[in-house]
Parts: structure tokens; sequence; C-alpha cells
């Protein structure tokens, strides 16, 4: 990737396209008719989906994070990257008026898209707050939950996301991942590709790695609870690109708990 570029930019500009309805993809849904349909592929009940405003989902997810994170009323939960508010919203109607839900993304359009479908929602237990996933806006020791949704694969400091996830849960709280990694190295051709690495390839670690960051962060018990090949499309790319990442990645559902004291 060119050096001089700033990531952070260039991932922000081309997810505010998305958010204003430019396509992005980040995986098959922005190239299929029905992205509740794929949506159910990766993980999401119908019956879930259908508590969404229209138009809530963007198909940017690569897994269900909440599908093994066992919310229960009264909890906060927080969400890194939370786009257009998909899993916010979802999370909010799971932990109940007592409970809350805190959803961050870097992406101004997307706060916006954000808090206008939770608005259409009715959802009054759900805030949207803008900024970086490796400096989050929210207190120590504040949430019972953290997830995140094919986004740490994006970040260049996955292991300061891992630890400002860390930071910000209760002794005892519970991190729940859906992300892209890979199982084998990547050529420089395709690491060096800005679209790959918007596309979620270019800057995923290999599994292990990945793992790895999160217990050097401080995650006690990561495990990975589901693994699966992902059909992930890339726009801009070659077609022997395109084949090396379908190759290559793969989707992870991952569980690390913060110690208690």
């Amino acid at each position: 990737m060119n050096p001089s570029k700033d990531i952070r930019t260039v991932v922000r500009e081309r997810y505010a396209q998305a958010a204003k309805g430019g396509s992005l993809c980040c995986g098959p849904s922005c190239c299929g008719p029905d992205v509740n349909q794929i949506a159910q592929q990766i993980g999401y009940r119908a019956e879930d989906l259908a508590l969404l405003p229209e138009g809530a989902n963007l198909g940017l997810g690569c897994g269900n994070p909440l599908e093994h994170a066992a919310l229960q009323p009264g909890e906060t939960l927080l969400d890194l990257g939370s786009g257009a508010g998909v899993d916010c919203l979802l999370a909010a109607h799971a932990v109940g008026p007592k409970g809350r839900v805190i959803g961050v993304d870097m992406t101004p359009a997307m706060i916006e898209k954000a808090r206008a479908n939770a608005q259409s929602a009715g959802l009054a237990n759900v805030e949207f707050r803008l900024g970086e996933i490796e400096h989050l806006p929210a207190a120590d020791n504040s949430v019972d939950v953290v997830i995140s949704n094919c986004v740490i694969n994006l970040s260049p400091d996955k292991g300061q996301v891992f630890r400002e996830a860390l930071r910000v849960l209760k002794p005892g709280g519970r991190m729940l991942v859906s992300d892209l990694v890979l199982r084998r190295p990547l050529s420089e051709r395709l690491k060096n590709s800005v679209e790959a690495y918007v596309g979620c390839v270019a800057g995923a670690l290999l599994k292990e790695d990945y793992l790895q960051a999160a217990r050097e962060a401080g995650f006690a018990g990561v495990e990975v609870l589901e693994e699966r090949t992902y059909d992930i499309e890339i726009e801009s790319v070659s077609a022997d690109l395109r084949e090396e990442a379908l190759a290559s990645v793969v989707s992870i559902k991952v569980r690390g708990t913060k110690p208690a004291r």
C-alpha cells in the first residue's frame, strides 16, 4: 500500500460513500439482490432483521457478533465501528429499556445514518458517538459487552483496538467479534492494494496473529467460536487478486473475557 496514503482517510471516505448509498464491497452482500437473505446466511435470524428500519442493513458485516453474546436485560454494550447501526439496534432490543447501547464510528455520515435509524426504530436506549476505535470515547470499566463486525481488520493498530476494548469493559466483561482473518500470507501486490484494504482483505491479520493480539492486550479465554469461508468481492482489482483473496480470507467469530478482579 502507498505509504503516503492515510488509510483512515481512505476508509472514512469509502464508508461515507456507502452511508450515502454508494457501493462498497466488503463481502458478497453488495453484489446480491437481498441483503437480508445474505445476512441470514452469515448468522442473523429473519425475525431479528424484521425489527430493523428499511435501509438500515447496508450489508457490510461478515457475521453476527450478537449470536453468542447472550445479552441480558439491563446490560450495557459498545459496538466498535457501528456503521449504520444494525448490530446496535438489535442489541438495544435485547438489553431492553433498562439497558444501554453505544455505537462508535469514525465516519460522520455513518453516525448520522445510524442516529436516523435509531429514531426511525423508536429506540431511546441507543446512542452513537463519533470516534476512532483505537481511542474510544467511553469510560474505563463502563460496559458489559464489546462487539465488532468486520471492522477491526480495517484498523492500522489492531493491538490498540483490543487494549481499548479491554479498558472499557467491566471486570468479567466479554468481547464478541466477527471479523475477517487470513489463513495464509498475502502477496505483496494484494497487500499493497488500497481497494483490497478497504475491502477488508489487505489489512487482515493471519488468524493466529489476530488471536494473539487479543491475548496480548489482556483478554482471557480467547477462542474461535466459528470459522467459515467467505465469498468476498473486491471492486477494481484484477481477477487473479480476487482469486487470491478468496483463497486467503476466512470469517471467524471470536470470544474473549476481561479477567475479573
